[in-house]
C-alpha cells in the first residue's frame, strides 16, 4: 500500500511539473518562459518582477505593462505580486500551425526611466487533437488483373498537433488480399499505400470492406479511422504513367490569376477508350489548395485560381491523378510542389512601444523620448529595414535588438524657438521597388527659465511739470520675458538709490504687475531738477531671471515764485528804501537801480520793471529791462522836494508773477555829488559809497553763484541727454575760451522736450544789462532762433561761441534792443 501511494505521487509529482512548473531562462538578455497550451485563465506563467529584478512597488511606480507583439494579449501582471499570468486561453495549433516551434514574443515596457525589455513564453504542444480523414469513407476501384505490389496512395490523416503529438503511424485491419505500407516523404511527412499482396479474383470476392487507422504519438495515444472500400473491376489491365512522379515549380506569389505553372503528362498503351486519359487533382487534395489550383482535364495544365501569398504559405503540393476510360478505369499518380516566391508586397510597419514623454529645453544629448519597433512580413532583403529621421532634426534613433529603437535627443532645445516637434520617421525596406512607410511621432518640449525679462528700451526720459499731484502716474515701463508660464510672469520693483542723500522710494513708487511708476509727493524744480530711477524686472522661474532698466526724470519749471528784490539792500529786506538827488540833475540822470531775481528759469525767470505809481510821474522814468531809475527831464523848482514811486517787478511766466518796490526820493539843494555808475570805483571813499560798493559785491557774488549752479546743471543734464538720446550739448573744452573775469554770464537752457529757447544774461547788476533771448518754433524742422543783440561786439562773440558749442547745426538770427543809459 506504501509503495503504491508513492507511486502515485511520483506520478501526480511529475505530472504537475511537466503540465505547470514554468522553468525561465535568460538567453542573450531575454528572458524565457515554458509552457503547455490550454492553461487555465489565471495561471502563473513566472515571476516576471523577481526575474527582471524589480521590486513589487517597482510595479506601480514605474507603470509596469506587457504588450504582445501577436496582438492578443494572452498575458497580464499580477500587480500584487509581480507575476506574469494568463489572460485568455491559448490555442497553439490557431497561433502557429504546424511550425514546430511556437514562441510568443512579448515587450515589458518600464516607465521612469524609460526602459523595455523583451521576454519570449515558448508555448509548447498538448496532445489535445485527434488524426482526422477528410472523408469518412473511400472507394477504390481495382482490376481484377492487376499484379500484386501494385500500390494505391491513400488519404492521408490531418492531425493539428505537432512534434510526438502528430501523426506517428499507420494500422489497416486485416485482409488475405491487401496489406499497409507507410511511406515517409520530405519534411518527415507519412502517406499510407494500400499493397496489393495477392491476386484478386472477383468471383470469388468482388468487394473487400477494410478499416484504415491513423495513430499519433501522444499521451495518451489518439487515433482517427477511415474505412476503405475496395471494388475489385474486370481487366482494364495498364495504367496511366506520368513522365515523372514528382515536379518542382517556384512561382512569384504576385502572379495574376490564370497564370500558367506547369504541364504534367502521363501515357497509357492501352488502346481505345482504355488509353484515353483524363487528369484532375488528386481526390485527397485539401480545399485550400483546390481553391488556388486548377488543371485542365485533357492537357494536365495547371493554371492559378487565385493570387498567392508568400506570407501565409511557402510552399504548396499538389497530387495529381491520370485515369483512363477503361472498364474498370485505370489511373495513375504523381506530385507537383509548388514554391512561392517571395515579392515585395509588404510595407514596413512603425509599432510605438510607448507614448511620447515631454522633453525639458535643457535635457542631455541622448535623454529617451520614445521607443519603437518596426517590421515587415516580406522576406530576404525584402524585409530588411532601415530607418530614417528628417535632417536637421535634434533627434535620432538608437537601436536596441531585433529591430527595436530608441528616439534620443542629440542636440540642444530650444523651446523659444520650436515649443513642439512632429518626428517623421520613415521606415524602408531593401526590396526592388523599395516600400515604405511614415509615422509621426509628436514631442513637446517644456519650459525651462533661461530668457531674463527684457525691456522695450534700456532707458526711458521722462518730463513732468513741478508741483503735480501726489499719486499720480510719472510713466509706465515695460518688459517681456520669451519663456512661458510662470518662467514669463514679471514682478517690477525699483532699486535702492539716492536722490540729494535720500532714498528715491521716498519719492516714487512701482506697480508690481504692471509697471507703473506714481510719485509720491510733488516736486519743486528749484529743489530736484533731475534724478534717476533704477526698474528691476524679475520672472517667477526658479533661479529667477532678472535685467533693470533706467527712467530719467526732467522735472519742468513751473512760474511758482515770485520776483525777488536784492537791490536796494533795504528794500530787499522788507522796509522803505531812500535815495537823495541833488535838484541840479539833468535830464537821464542815474537816481538808483532796482535788482531783482527770480527762483524759476526760462521764461518764467524773465524780469521786467514798471513805473507803477510815483508822485510825479513825468520826472522818472524806469527802463523796462534794466529797472535802472533816471530823471526824464531836468528837476524844477516847483516839483516836490519828496518824490514818492512804487516800481512794480514781474516776470514773463504764466500765470505772471509780480512784485513791488517803493523808494523814496529826497531833492536837495547843494547836493553837487552826482549818483556814481556803480561799476565805477570812487576814488574817495565815504560811508554811503561804502555801504554800495559792498551791496554790490554781494549781489555780483549771488549772481555769479547763481549762474555758475545753472551753467553746471545745464551740463550735467546735457550729458544725460545725450547718452540716452545721442543728441549733442555743449562740453567742457568748448566753455574753455569763454572766461571773462570782468561779466556774470548766465546761460539758461530749457529743454521740454526739444529744446525751445536759450537766455543769455551779461552784465554787472548795474550797468547796462546785456540780454540775449532765442526761441526756437516747435513745428520747425531746423533750430532757428532769435536773439537780442548785446551792447559790445566782444559779447556777441562770446555768446556766439557759447551757442556754436552748443548747437552747432543752428540758424542764428540776430534782433538789436538799445538800453538807453
Amino acid at each position: 500500500m506504501t509503495k503504491r501511494m508513492g507511486y502515485r505521487d511520483w506520478r501526480w509529482l511529475a505530472l504537475w511539473w511537466h503540465h505547470f512548473f514554468l522553468l525561465w531562462i535568460t538567453i542573450d538578455g531575454q528572458t524565457r518562459y515554458s509552457i503547455p497550451e490550454e492553461l487555465k485563465q489565471g495561471s502563473v506563467v513566472g515571476n516576471l518582477a523577481k526575474d527582471l529584478g524589480l521590486g513589487l512597488s517597482d510595479i506601480y511606480d514605474r507603470n509596469l505593462r506587457v504588450a504582445s507583439e501577436a496582438g492578443e494579449q494572452y498575458f497580464s501582471v499580477d500587480a500584487g505580486k509581480g507575476e506574469l499570468v494568463v489572460n485568455d486561453r491559448i490555442d497553439r495549433e490557431a497561433l502557429c500551425g504546424q511550425s514546430i516551434s511556437c514562441v510568443l514574443p512579448l515587450q515589458v515596457v518600464i516607465e521612469n526611466p524609460l526602459q523595455l525589455h523583451r521576454i519570449e513564453v515558448e508555448i509548447r504542444d498538448v496532445n489535445d487533437n485527434a488524426p482526422t480523414f477528410l472523408k469518412s469513407e473511400h472507394i477504390i476501384e481495382i482490376a481484377e488483373s492487376t499484379v500484386v505490389g501494385v500500390r494505391f496512395p491513400l488519404e492521408t490523416a490531418e492531425d493539428s498537433d505537432v512534434g510526438s503529438n502528430g501523426i506517428k503511424t499507420y494500422t489497416l485491419s486485416k485482409d488475405d488480399c491487401f496489406t499497409l505500407k507507410v511511406k515517409e516523404i520530405e519534411n518527415g511527412r507519412k502517406i499510407p499505400e494500400l499493397v496489393l499482396n495477392k491476386s484478386l479474383d472477383r468471383e470469388k470476392k468482388a468487394v473487400h470492406s477494410l478499416f484504415l487507422t491513423a495513430m499519433d504519438g501522444g499521451t495518451p495515444v489518439k487515433s482517427g479511422t477511415s474505412k476503405i472500400t475496395v471494388n475489385v473491376l474486370d481487366i482494364n489491365d495498364n495504367v496511366p504513367l506520368f513522365e515523372n512522379s514528382f515536379y518542382k515549380i517556384a512561382v512569384a506569389e504576385n502572379s495574376a490569376n490564370g497564370s500558367f505553372l506547369i504541364t504534367t503528362k502521363a501515357t497509357d498503351i492501352d488502346e481505345g477508350p482504355n488509353g484515353e486519359i483524363e487528369y484532375s487533382l488528386g481526390i485527397h487534395t485539401p480545399p485550400a489548395v483546390l481553391s488556388l489550383f486548377h488543371i485542365d482535364a485533357l492537357t494536365g495544365d495547371i493554371f492559378l485560381k487565385q493570387q498567392l501569398d508568400h506570407e501565409s504559405q511557402a510552399s504548396y503540393r499538389i497530387d495529381i491523378t491520370a485515369k483512363d476510360k477503361g472498364l474498370p478505369r485505370m489511373e495513375g499518380h504523381c506530385s507537383v510542389q509548388v514554391d512561392v516566391l517571395d515579392v515585395n508586397d509588404n510595407a514596413p510597419e512603425i509599432v510605438l512601444t510607448s507614448k511620447p514623454s515631454s522633453v525639458p529645453e535643457d535635457s542631455r544629448s541622448g535623454t529617451v523620448v520614445a521607443l519603437l519597433s518596426v517590421r515587415d512580413l516580406d522576406n530576404g532583403d525584402n524585409g530588411k529595414l532601415t530607418l530614417q529621421l528628417p535632417k536637421g532634426s535634434p533627434f535620432s534613433l538608437k537601436p536596441s535588438f531585433s529591430n527595436n529603437y530608441a528616439l534620443v535627443t542629440t542636440g540642444p532645445l530650444d523651446r523659444e524657438r520650436f515649443s513642439e516637434y512632429n518626428i517623421e520617421i520613415t521606415a524602408t525596406d531593401s526590396g526592388s521597388p523599395p516600400l515604405s512607410s511614415k509615422k509621426t511621432i509628436p514631442v513637446s518640449i517644456t519650459d525651462v527659465n533661461d530668457n531674463p525679462p527684457v525691456f522695450t528700451q534700456p532707458s526711458y526720459n521722462v518730463y513732468l511739470k513741478e508741483n503735480g499731484v501726489p499719486g499720480s502716474i510719472l510713466y509706465s515701463v515695460s518688459a517681456s520675458d520669451l519663456d512661458f508660464g510662470e518662467n514669463a510672469k514679471i514682478s517690477y520693483s525699483i532699486l535702492d538709490s539716492k536722490v540729494q542723500d535720500v532714498s528715491v522710494s521716498s519719492y516714487v513708487y512701482i506697480n508690481s504687475d504692471n509697471g507703473s511708476i506714481y510719485s509720491m509727493h510733488s516736486f519743486d524744480y528749484e529743489k530736484v531738477k533731475v534724478f534717476q530711477i533704477q526698474v528691476q524686472a524679475k520672472d517667477q522661474g526658479s533661479p529667477s531671471l532678472s535685467s533693470n532698466a533706467t527712467v530719467h526724470v526732467f522735472i519742468l519749471d513751473q512760474n511758482d515764485n515770485a520776483p525777488a528784490v536784492i537791490y536796494p539792500s533795504s528794500a530787499a529786506l522788507g522796509s522803505l528804501s531812500h535815495q537823495r538827488m541833488p535838484r541840479s540833475a539833468k535830464a537821464g540822470h542815474l537816481v538808483t537801480k532796482v535788482t531783482a531775481v527770480d527762483a524759476d528759469s526760462g521764461h518764467n525767470a524773465w524780469i521786467s520793471y514798471r513805473l507803477a505809481e510815483a508822485t510825479d510821474a513825468s520826472l522818472f522814468t524806469v527802463n523796462l529791462y534794466t529797472g535802472e531809475v533816471r530823471t526824464k527831464r531836468a528837476v524844477s523848482e516847483q516839483d516836490d522836494s519828496s518824490q514818492r514811486l512804487l516800481i512794480e517787478i514781474k516776470d514773463d511766466g504764466e500765470p505772471v508773477q509780480s512784485s513791488t518796490v517803493t523808494v523814496s526820493i529826497l531833492l536837495e539843494d547843494g547836493l553837487h555829488e552826482p549818483i556814481l555808475d556803480l561799476r565805477q570805483k570812487s576814488s574817495e571813499p565815504s560811508r554811503k559809497n561804502g555801504r554800495i560798493t559792498l551791496y554790490l559785491i554781494v549781489s555780483l557774488a549771488s549772481v555769479s553763484v547763481l549762474s555758475l549752479l545753472t551753467f553746471l546743471i545745464l551740463a550735467v543734464k546735457c550729458i544725460r541727454n545725450s547718452r540716452s538720446s545721442g543728441s549733442c550739448c555743449m562740453r567742457r573744452s568748448d566753455c574753455d575760451d569763454y572766461k571773462n573775469p570782468n561779466r556774470n554770464l548766465q546761460i539758461q537752457l530749457n529743454t521740454d522736450g526739444p529744446i525751445k529757447y536759450v537766455e543769455v544774461l551779461g552784465g554787472d547788476m548795474l550797468s547796462q544789462s546785456q540780454s540775449f533771448r532765442s526761441c526756437m518754433s516747435p513745428m520747425s524742422e531746423y533750430s532757428d532762433f532769435t536773439l537780442i543783440k548785446p551792447s559790445s561786439t566782444t559779447d556777441f562773440k562770446e555768446v556766439i561761441s557759447v551757442l556754436d558749442a552748443s548747437l552747432p547745426d543752428s540758424t542764428w538770427t540776430f534782433e538789436s534792443q538799445q538800453v538807453s543809459r
